[in-house]
């Protein structure tokens, strides 16, 4: 086959699976619209494809999902749910902060010091109640049209990272400047380690660094290294794992509800199955980016034990603040304790099995 007739056949063959793809949503009796503010190398993104493909195989083509990556129907939290809600927008993903606008109690995912791996976070977002929970709170909040229904993973762990000094005790978080986002649980853990809280937007905070706006972040590696910011000075990073980043993927539940259950049954695996590679890809992605900070000269520091107490000791007045002045703040906490102790429990059962 000379190339002439081997571009012929490819240019056939990408016209026929083109013209399949059209067919297939077209005889879909369910299409959904599905959005993530971010871009094809985020864990968000690599989510949503395998959703797709779960979904329209399982379902043998009759729910079909459209992926708009970036703000092509919308830009911000607000503004998202609020599709979510009025069905504009089938499938949306938050982190706490872009949803505690509409649902201030999500931001129980931001406390720190909770949940202490990935193995634990994971199990109590697979096989406790705490997700049943918030769900139900938000679907009564939203007047039952926003359903989560599942959360994931988007970018690992939250670190603290700055531009001046190694951070190994509270005491060496005293002056600096952190930046937040402009809700007020993360600005109260700051505070509470003896740092000052200075919200700036995402998209400036490579500019901040640089000109000493702030001095700190709480992020995870891949976005620290996805952003370049060690470019702009920030040099120290500790591995405190101070807050788990929570994907929180939200539906309309009328849509939801709309589908006979088998085919909602479908979409609930398929969500697992979104889970569950959300879970993984930080993982995988978080090996290149220590690997690339440590080698521009960036100092990466594991605190002791005892250290990472400290830190716990430190935050603790943060518990107290959440439950008293955040709405649903004392029964989400309630919810995620539980399930953390009956995580770290079946975990701890089944080490001694495995270990002896």
């Amino acid at each position: 086959m000379n190339s002439i007739t081997k571009k012929l056949g490819i240019a056939a063959l990408t016209a026929t699976l083109s013209l399949g793809g059209a067919m297939a949503a077209f005889a879909a009796d369910f299409t959904l619209r599905a959005t993530a503010n971010s871009n094809e190398n985020d864990e968000d993104y690599d989510g949503l494809v395998v959703f797709k493909n779960y979904v329209e195989a399982a379902s043998n083509g009759k729910i079909a999902v459209e992926l708009f990556i970036g703000t092509q129907l919308c830009s911000k939290g607000a503004e998202c749910l609020q599709g979510v809600a009025d069905g504009s927008i089938d499938i949306y993903i938050s982190t706490s902060g872009g949803a505690a606008g509409a649902f201030p109690y999500v931001q129980v995912l931001d406390l720190p010091y909770l949940m202490a791996n990935d193995r634990i976070a994971e199990k109590v977002l697979t096989d406790t109640d705490f997700t049943r929970t918030v769900r139900d709170m938000a679907l009564k909040d939203s007047g039952d049209k926003i359903r989560l229904m599942t959360i994931g993973n988007t970018g690992g762990w939250r670190n603290f990272a700055n531009t001046k000094r190694r951070v190994a005790m509270p005491k060496d978080m005293e002056g600096l400047k952190i930046r937040t986002v402009v809700a007020d649980l993360p600005q109260e853990l700051v505070k509470a380690l003896g740092a000052s809280p200075t919200p700036i937007p995402w998209p400036e905070l490579f500019t901040s660094f640089q000109t000493g706006v702030v001095e700190g972040s709480k992020n995870g590696i891949t976005d620290i290294m996805g952003m370049k910011f060690p470019d702009a000075g920030l040099k120290y990073v500790t591995l405190d794992g101070h807050a788990y980043m929570g994907a929180l993927w939200w539906m309309n539940n009328d849509k939801f509800k709309a589908m006979p259950e088998d085919m909602r049954q479908v979409v609930v695996d398929g969500f697992a199955a979104l889970q569950q590679a959300t879970f993984a890809s930080p993982k995988r992605k978080s090996i290149k980016a220590y690997e690339e900070f440590v080698a521009g000269g960036g100092d990466l520091y594991v605190p002791t034990p005892a250290e990472k107490a400290a830190f716990k000791e430190a935050a603790a007045p943060v518990f107290d603040w959440f439950k008293a002045n955040v709405k649903g703040g004392g029964e989400v906490f309630d919810a995620l304790s539980a399930a953390v102790t009956e995580a770290e429990a079946e975990i701890k059962e089944a080490n001694m099995k495995d270990l002896n």
